[in-house]
């Protein structure tokens, strides 16, 4: 049961630090298209691991990651009145290059498709 509830929050606090990223003032989140991949909560909903990426590569990611570590106090706040709960989760922001990756593999199977399309004619 906690299990499910885990993953609910999960969702949750994705959603959330999703919306506050458009509030952030702070230049190296605000300046770079940031995404939220995904989050991690503990079975008793003590920590969460935020995993952020960027369309702008890996290291643009890890700069934001620093800006993120400076706001996670309000951060935390808002994830506390918006689920409601008494103790908010310690969060840990961790860069992920897997927008990046993906974007790189698009880019391939592009690449792929038009060798195929001269190959034909």
């Amino acid at each position: 049961m906690a299990n499910f509830k885990a993953g609910r929050m999960a969702e949750d606090i994705k959603r959330i630090i999703s919306a506050v990223i458009r509030d952030l003032k702070d230049p190296r989140i605000s300046g770079v298209m940031l995404t939220v991949v995904r989050c991690d909560v503990s079975s008793d909903s003590s920590f969460c691991k935020v995993y952020i990426s960027s369309i702008d590569g890996y290291e643009k990611a890890k700069e934001a990651i620093k800006g993120f570590e400076s706001a996670s106090g309000y951060i935390k706040r808002e994830i506390s009145n918006t689920l409601h709960l008494k103790k908010s989760p310690e969060l840990k922001f961790i860069a992920d290059n897997s927008i990046e990756h993906s974007a790189e593999i698009n880019k391939i199977l592009r690449d792929i498709s038009e060798q195929e399309k001269k190959s034909e004619e």
